[in-house]
């Protein structure tokens, strides 16, 4: 399997960022100048686990075509609200959601990538949109060659679109592609689009108290500790062509 890769394409959100300590630090330094004070652990979660949710309503018709930026100023519309945070202007909510183009790579991402990009393709293939993977990247130093986006394909994960997408775009077959992420379900779609997969769990993406990911793994091709581990299982050996 490891001879016939060219390309890595990965989940973002968790596998390759940690949006959660990202989101609560920007949300509390923004309610902070307002001298409004929350949970912003909770906030943050509450923004998160609205992900989905807004998702569907774009794969089920309820929304027309909405990218990931939209969905998530929807979503922190309704979590102020919840929240009872009147004092947001437009301009500090603006601010706010683009929080989600800053977010920090985990310790070993940047490592990881740079060596995986000596010998493989490597690419986001994430629900953020185009802005936001680009600004993601830049202001992370995130190493990709190109950026993949959903929004390409105008579908959302786990729709294999998607996946087939990102497999065209790069001129090869999908069972020359290896999907990383953290989260199974994204994993078992990819193999179903025909694309090889790597799971790389990362416990503290729901933060410090929260159980890891326990679902049976011994699907997946590859199972890695972080993305450096990752690129010492692919390289060695490495048969190049």
């Amino acid at each position: 399997m490891v001879a016939e890769i060219k390309a890595l394409v990965f989940d973002v959100f968790g596998t390759v960022v940690d949006w959660r300590s990202s989101i609560i630090r920007e949300s509390r330094e923004i309610g902070a100048a307002k001298n409004i004070n929350r949970d912003w652990e909770s906030f943050a979660d509450g923004w998160r686990s609205k992900y989905g949710p807004f998702m569907d309503k774009v794969r089920q018709g309820y929304l027309p075509w909405t990218n990931l930026d939209d969905l998530h100023y929807m979503a922190l519309e309704e979590l102020l609200n919840e929240f009872q945070i009147q004092d947001f202007n437009d301009n500090d909510k603006e601010t706010l959601n683009k929080a989600w183009h800053r977010l920090d790579p985990w310790p070993d991402a940047i490592p990881g990538l740079n060596r995986l990009r000596e010998s493989y393709i490597i690419a986001p293939l994430s629900n953020g949109n185009l802005a936001l993977l680009t600004n993601m990247a830049k202001k992370a130093g995130l190493p990709w060659d190109c950026i993949l986006s959903a929004e390409l394909a105008h579908a959302y994960k786990p729709n294999h679109e998607v996946y087939t997408m990102a497999a065209q775009l790069l001129s090869l077959p999908p069972s020359q592609l290896l999907m990383v992420a953290a989260h199974p379900g994204d994993l078992i779609a990819a193999q179903q689009a025909g694309l090889h997969t790597a799971f790389v769990p990362r416990p503290f993406e729901h933060g410090p108290f929260r159980n890891p990911n326990t679902q049976p793994i011994d699907r997946f091709d590859i199972v890695a500790k972080d993305i450096i581990d990752l690129a010492n299982q692919l390289n060695y050996p490495r048969v190049s062509g």
